[in-house]
Parts: structure tokens; C-alpha cells; sequence
């Protein structure tokens, strides 16, 4: 791992724990756990609840890709995240769809000047489709790497 990578690690677990104390107050405090968040979508967070759970992780997945000096786990962390993230959302928009309840007025979305009814709800669905898709390949593309690298160094 080299030197911008190791500090790429250390400041995005700096940030998430700078994240995590400010979702903190807006959950417990401002009781705004299903605030959107659209600035954290990087992280896989949509909502202040999000990010109370997904900094933790990104915190330790830091930690881990440091610890072990491999910037290919954390690659492949984020591919694995993205991927199960993905298909979440999938099944979240899936549901959206058809369900009686709308939880997610189309005015509030972004896209709305494009696709002006409930279309843009199948419009996420397909985004996160091509999302599972792509990082299915970048997992199995990171797996090879990391346990090559493995292998290199006797493990």
C-alpha cells in the first residue's frame, strides 16, 4: 500500500467519525433518523440513521485494509458493500413501486424534471440493477487480486 492510499484511509476514517458524531446529534437529539442525507451518499447512507451504522463499518474497514497493509481489501470491502448495498435498494424501489404507501413523493427525488410521475421509481430500481451488476464483476475482479496477493506472501 502506498503512502495516498494509507492517507486516503486514515482521513475517510477520520470523516466517518466526524459523520458519525454529527448523525448522532441528528438522530438522538433532533430525533431526525429518517432525515435525508444526500451528501453521504459515498458512504451508502441516505438518512442520518444510515450513517450512525455505515461510519462504524467504514471506520473498521479502514482499520482492517490498514492493519493488514492491503488497499485491494478495501477495494474489494467497498466492491462487497456496494453489492449487497445494491441489491437492497433494488428490492427497496421494487417495493416502492408497487406498494399503496408513498414514501417517496416523486417532487422529493432527484430526476423529478425528467421523469415527472411514479416512473422514477423503476428508473432507481434499474440504476441499482446496474449497480448490482457492476459490482458483482469488481468483486469477483478484487477477490482474484487479494487472494493472489495472498498466496504471494505465503497466506
Amino acid at each position: 500500500m502506498n503512502f495516498y492510499q494509507t492517507l486516503f484511509l486514515l482521513a475517510f476514517a477520520v470523516l466517518n467519525a466526524a459523520f458519525f458524531y454529527k448523525a448522532f446529534l441528528e438522530t438522538k437529539h433532533k430525533k431526525n433518523a429518517f432525515g435525508l442525507t444526500r451528501h453521504f451518499f459515498f458512504i451508502g447512507a441516505f438518512v442520518w440513521a444510515d450513517v450512525i451504522v455505515f461510519s462504524p463499518f467504514w471506520i473498521l474497514a479502514c482499520i482492517a485494509a490498514l492493519l493488514l497493509k492491503s488497499w485491494t481489501l478495501f477495494l474489494l470491502i467497498l466492491s462487497v458493500f456496494w453489492l449487497v448495498r445494491s441489491i437492497g435498494e433494488t428490492i427497496y424501489w421494487f417495493n416502492q413501486q408497487f406498494s399503496p404507501i408513498n414514501r417517496n413523493p416523486v417532487e422529493n427525488l432527484p430526476l423529478r424534471s425528467v421523469f415527472h410521475n411514479d416512473s422514477i421509481w423503476f428508473v432507481h430500481q434499474i440504476f441499482w440493477q446496474c449497480v448490482t451488476v457492476t459490482t458483482i464483476i469488481t468483486t469477483i475482479y478484487f477477490s482474484f487480486v487479494w487472494i493472489q496477493q495472498l498466496a504471494a506472501f505465503g497466506m
